[in-house]
């Protein structure tokens, strides 16, 4: 298949995947993007309260104006103490807005294993028996890729910023770099069928290098949840759950033309 046909068959995978999820009462693996959404913001608005306030501590330390007194001190404790929040507030978004991807896929990483194994099953009909020594190889798997595809990404997305300054290129940076996201969130999330297949890690990179417009496709939804402002990160989260069936039902209907 050329690279038109395969992200066309891509994205039929991920349409198929949000039908078959509630068709075979997988649905409930959603509870967990929930959850790791209440804890993600959870802990993370007490990490950066906490930072905020020993930075403003220190900052009224050092300009003293704790004990001020004089004529506007106490306006000017309050703008200082507003920057400084909200400051912490923007490198908070802006943080997960460039890492938030792969901090889902490595936190989640244990539950889309699962859910890809879950889902060949119900599709195929081969039965893996639970192990925990080859889930925590799953997860550490998942972990290396993603880990391996953010540096990846993050070499390229330094050298097309360096390319935004040549004319005309620049003008398509933007759209190249989403596409090299899309790509190695598809390979994430694609791994875990390849894994159970017996594949190597060279053996994996080489089959979503064959097969690239596929992979494109099942990171194409959850690269656009990420770029939403302010929500992305909630939202791809329970996309990466709709991606991870949609790579896993590609690669079974892939094995079943051979």
């Amino acid at each position: 298949m050329n690279f038109f046909k395969d992200f066309g068959f891509g994205l039929r995978t991920y349409s198929e995947a949000l039908s078959f999820i509630f068709k075979k009462k997988l649905a409930w693996f959603f509870l967990f993007p929930l959850a790791f959404n209440i804890l993600l913001f959870w802990f993370g608005w007490d990490i950066v309260n906490h930072f905020s306030d020993t930075s403003k501590m220190y900052l009224e330390s050092q300009l003293h104006l704790k004990q001020a007194d004089f004529w506007g001190s106490g306006v000017l404790k309050t703008i200082m103490d507003a920057f400084v929040w909200l400051t912490f507030k923007i490198m908070f978004f802006l943080l997960f807005a460039y890492l938030g991807g792969y901090i889902i896929i490595i936190l989640m990483s244990p539950i889309f294993s699962y859910l890809s194994e879950r889902t060949e099953k119900i599709k195929t009909g081969l039965d893996y028996p639970f192990s925990f020594l080859q889930l925590l190889k799953d997860v550490l798997r998942g972990i290396i890729i993603a880990l391996r595809n953010f540096s990846i990404e993050l070499v390229l997305t330094i050298l097309m910023f360096v390319l935004s300054f040549i004319p005309i290129i620049g003008w398509f940076a933007a759209i190249i770099l989403f596409f090299i996201s899309a790509y190695f969130y598809g390979f994430s999330f694609m791994d875990y069928a390849l894994e159970r297949k017996k594949l190597n890690l060279k053996q994996s990179v080489q089959f979503m290098r064959e097969n690239k417009g596929i992979v494109i496709a099942n990171g194409f939804v959850f690269s656009l949840c990420l770029i939403i402002p302010f929500c992305g990160v909630s939202f791809s989260s329970f996309a990466a759950i709709i991606s991870v069936v949609a790579g896993t039902l590609a690669i079974s209907e892939m094995e079943s033309r051979i």
